[in-house]
Formats: structure tokens, sequence, C-alpha cells
């Protein structure tokens, strides 16, 4: 029986990228399998000689978990020319990658990982993987803001899943969100008439940022257990 598994799952193994990264990157026509173009079909295993960007791609790596504390101004675009880019800030152990992300504008917790399936798992709809972020606005706020964000907001042509929100000052709240879309607490907010002038993630499913004791532009390695049970 053959042990040979999709190409984009043994890039995604391999510690190179997400899954779902890894079939843009065939898309690109920036991955050989064997000296030629790679297909989306194709199946591979360490026998075959696989390379992308230029780089080879051999075997399964170590699966490796991190925590990062992101602050304001870093791009988690893995972008080598940019000196913003998450990439000059990631554990040198293995090549890791966010799960989800926080635009450049916001801090907070960010987890770091080689484990594609368990990236995919942790982003997919069906699972709802919460995550929570405190959020000020430029002015005060009120019951009826919260009831109206946490119902659901017109975001991007579709309306967002209901949430829970929460005001713990005269212009912050609380938001606990299972969705990611882009940018969507600044446009949730931004459609209820108000500016995020700071957004600030706390949680990401299981793990809480302050139970790390983690000082910002630091990482510490973690276990799969911490972020999530699934």
């Amino acid at each position: 029986m053959s042990n040979k598994i999709r190409l984009a799952k043994y890039i995604a193994h391999a510690g190179v990228c997400s899954r779902k990264q890894a079939s843009r990157l065939i898309d690109e026509g920036v991955v050989t399998v064997n000296n030629r173009p790679a297909n989306h079909i194709d199946h591979v295993d360490e026998q075959d000689d696989i390379i992308v960007n230029g780089q080879v791609v051999k075997g399964a790596a170590d699966l490796v978990y991190f925590a990062y504390h992101k602050p304001v101004g870093i791009d988690c675009k893995l972008n080598e020319n940019d000196p913003a880019s998450l990439i000059h800030h990631l554990p040198t152990l293995t090549r890791v990658y966010p799960i989800g992300r926080l635009d450049k504008d916001s801090r907070g917790l960010l987890i770091l990982t080689n484990d594609g399936d368990f990236c995919n798992q942790l982003i997919h709809p069906d699972f709802h993987q919460p995550k929570r972020y405190i959020v000020t606005v430029n002015k005060p706020i009120n019951n009826a803001f919260c009831e109206k964000m946490a119902a659901g907001i017109p975001v991007d042509k579709q309306i967002t899943l209901p949430c829970e929100v929460t005001k713990i000052a005269d212009n912050q709240f609380s938001i606990i969100l299972k969705q990611g879309l882009n940018r969507q607490i600044r446009k949730m907010a931004h459609y209820c008439g108000f500016k995020v002038i700071d957004l600030f993630r706390v949680q990401f499913s299981e793990l809480a940022l302050s139970k790390l004791n983690l000082p910002e532009n630091h990482s510490i390695q973690i276990n799969k257990t911490d972020i999530s049970k699934i």
C-alpha cells in the first residue's frame, strides 16, 4: 500500500505553511515535484523531490507551538523584505507561521505553529474557536451599542455571527468572536459610528495571555493542549 499523501498536506506536514497556503503556492507555480511544475492532484512521499520557492522540502518536521505577544507595528505577512514583518520576530527553532492574523495596528496574543492540520482545525468555521479582545474606541459607548454589535453587523456583504460584547469602561468593551473576517471588529465598530483606537487580543480558544506572563514582542513555546482540546 502506498504511503503517498496529497502534495499540499505533505508541504504542511513539513512545516512550510498551512495546507491552504500550500494550495495557493501550487496555484502560483512556485512548487515543483521531481523537476516539473506541481499539480494539486500530486501524491508524494519522502522519495520525491519537492521544491517550494527554491527551497527543498523533506519529511515531516517536529510539530511545535508558540505563543507570541505581538506589539502594534508588526505585520503578520511573512515577507522577508519588510522590516516590520513578523518573520523577523519568529522563533528560529523551526519555521512556523501564525494561526489567523492580527492586523498591523492591533496587538496581543498570536499562536505560531508548523502544524498545518491543527491550524486548519482552529480556523475552520465548524469548530468556532472563540477569540477575546479588549477594544478601546474614540468615544463613550452604551448598552445599545453593545447589543447592536452582539446581534450582528453587516461586514463585507454578510452579517457577522452573534457574539458576546460587554462594556468594561466608558469607551472600552470586551468582545468574544467565533469567526475571523478581515478587520472585522474595526469594520463592526465603524458601522456603528465608532473608530477603534486600540485592539488587544487577550485570549485565543483556551489560551489566555494573562496566564503566560509574556512581555510584548516575546514568544514562549507551549503545548498544543494549552491552546485547544480539539
